[in-house]
């Protein structure tokens, strides 16, 4: 095995000068060897996590118009919405039917939003009907401060007090700040992006990061996201789980390649390597497919993430039901088990 892979494998902590190395040469089959190694030395047995949410996209308007998505429409749009209470209880009370207990609130950048509608939202949910959220990416929460006129910390003590368990590493894309600039010049700088989830993660709201990689991003922009999500998770500890996505084309603004199976199965495997500090990797199955997402489960990840219940922003590749992740699981060689969006 490369000597690099192997100190990987005996738990010392790779440089990223090293694992630039690992990315550009090593052959894919054997970063995806000692990645799978290393994840059953960190989460040892054969189980494979899934858990089962709704996502709800509480509004479309957003100022940020990233230039790679179709989902966004601006606030005069005839297709601009912003859903109620009454619309979103109804969209938890499916999920509920179909065995979902979690709630992922996402939406765009909507000054036009008051604070209250935030927090009556999260208190009907957690309260009347009684399931967890995860909601807010990073660029929302820092904005909805700003339009309050109050800091992140005291937004993030008014919508924990409301119901708020967990916050997304949604919004990373690439944290490289020339990539930040192609991709959407209004987002939060990479380093901005990392402070914010950190003050979430240190006021007990833990939750995930990503990368989503596939556009004109270099070798080099790669790593530089890595380093930046395990230096925070140092800081914070509040990264329960990594994923690994590629973009998928929605606008003709933004460049996307071919993303290649192996490329992207040696990236999963890198990021098991190089993040030593995050217990859990999951595997797109919404982004990649099933095929390649059971190769996933033997290249280092140990999760699938979640049934979809409903998305609204990417084409859905994955799975619809309990059941059927089950059986994926089953059937790639893992025992499944179900668990919260905060592995608790």
């Amino acid at each position: 095995m490369n000597s690099l892979l192997q100190k990987a494998v005996n738990g010392i902590r790779l440089t990223p000068a090293e694992a630039l190395d690992i990315l550009k040469n090593a052959p894919w089959t054997e970063v995806a060897q000692a990645a799978n190694t290393v994840r059953h030395r960190i989460n040892p047995g054969n189980k494979v996590g899934y858990t089962a949410f709704r996502i709800i996209n509480y509004t479309n308007v957003c100022e940020i118009t990233c230039s790679f998505c179709s989902f966004c429409r601006p606030a005069h749009s005839p297709e601009a919405y912003v859903l109620s209470l009454d619309e979103i209880r109804k969209k938890t009370l499916e999920a509920k039917a179909k065995g979902a207990d979690q709630i992922f609130l996402q939406g765009g950048v909507n000054k036009d939003i008051p604070l209250e509608y935030y927090t009556d939202v999260l208190k009907m949910l957690t309260q009347e009907l009684d399931v967890k959220v995860r909601g807010f990416s990073p660029v929302e929460l820092v904005r909805i401060a700003e339009f309050n006129g109050i800091t992140l910390d005291e937004l993030l003590d008014i919508l924990k007090e409301a119901g708020l368990s967990s916050v997304p590493g949604a919004g990373a894309e690439i944290l490289s700040d020339r990539m930040r600039q192609i991709l959407s010049p209004k987002k939060l700088p990479a380093q901005v992006w990392c402070d914010t989830l950190a003050a979430c993660h240190k006021k007990g709201l833990p939750g995930s990061a990503n990368i989503v990689f596939g556009s004109v991003e270099t070798p080099e922009e790669i790593i530089e996201h890595l380093e930046y999500v395990r230096k925070t998770q140092d800081i914070a500890h509040g990264f329960k789980s990594f994923v690994v996505w590629t973009f998928q084309p929605q606008t003709d603004k933004f460049p996307i390649r071919h993303v290649r199976g192996d490329e992207y199965l040696k990236l999963l495997a890198l990021s098991r390597l190089y993040l030593d500090n995050i217990p859990h990797i999951e595997v797109s199955l919404l982004g990649m497919g099933l095929s390649l997402g059971e190769l996933g489960l033997h290249s280092g990840a140990d999760d699938i993430n979640s049934i979809v219940i409903e998305e609204n922003v990417l084409q859905n590749h994955g799975l619809t039901s309990i059941e059927q992740a089950e059986d994926f699981i089953k059937n790639a060689g893992f025992t499944p088990y179900r668990r919260s969006l905060n592995f608790d």
